[in-house]
């Protein structure tokens, strides 16, 4: 077996999620952080044959590095990455010392839906970043427009960077999202998002879905 490059991205991006994971057979992989606010879950073409665990998938992606475009032959307690001259052993974790999705999302009514694009959100982090502000706030007014707003929700004279994401706001609302809790991989998403502190992410092109 061997992993494409678009499957190794999408375990990059999980690792900034969690940098452990539980790999299960078939074609999904799911993520969770340690805190468990943050759900992940991607399909991929690669089917795996068994579950294992890795524990540092940052390493388990160094190793995987070292290689081009190496073969996988997955054993009982580890697998081995090849070439035509190379190999590498990379034991599995035990799957409990693994903080793994344990039973999927359920979605609550949806409150306010917005689509993020690929142009928007480099920015908001950027502005994040540069203006030292942890906080994305979603903010309607009835009948105006729809902004995502960098600002700090503790501190009301916090300099801000807002971009408009929408139109014709149905309510007067304000979400607040961490910033830091905005681990998505690159590209446009359709954006749900509920009272009860939930939102839904779901990539407009690839099947890859985040909750947040």
């Amino acid at each position: 077996m061997k992993i494409s490059q678009n499957t190794l991205d999408i375990l990059k991006n999980f690792s900034e999620i969690n940098t452990n994971i539980l790999i299960k057979p078939g074609k999904v992989l799911s993520t969770i952080s340690t805190m468990r606010n943050i759900f992940a879950k991607a399909e991929i073409s690669e089917e795996f044959p068994i579950e294992f665990g890795i524990y540092d998938l940052v390493e388990f992606l160094g190793t995987i590095s070292l290689f081009q475009k190496p073969e996988i032959d997955f054993k009982d307690t580890h697998l081995v990455l090849s070439t035509e001259g190379e190999k590498s052993r990379f034991y599995y974790s035990d799957p409990s010392v693994i903080v793994a999705p344990t039973k999927p999302v359920n979605m609550p009514e949806t409150d306010v839906t917005f689509t993020l694009t690929e142009s928007h959100f480099p920015k908001l982090e950027k502005a994040s970043a540069v203006q030292k502000t942890p906080d994305l706030a979603l903010i309607g007014v009835k009948g105006g427009d729809i902004v995502l707003k960098i600002c700090d929700k503790k501190n009301p004279s916090s300099n801000d960077y807002e971009n408009k994401v929408g139109e014709g706001a149905t309510a007067d609302y304000t979400f607040y999202f961490k910033v830091e809790n905005l681990k998505l991989f690159v590209g446009d998403y359709d954006v749900s998002v509920s009272s009860k502190s939930i939102s839904h992410f779901k990539h407009k092109k690839l099947p890859i879905e985040y909750w947040i």
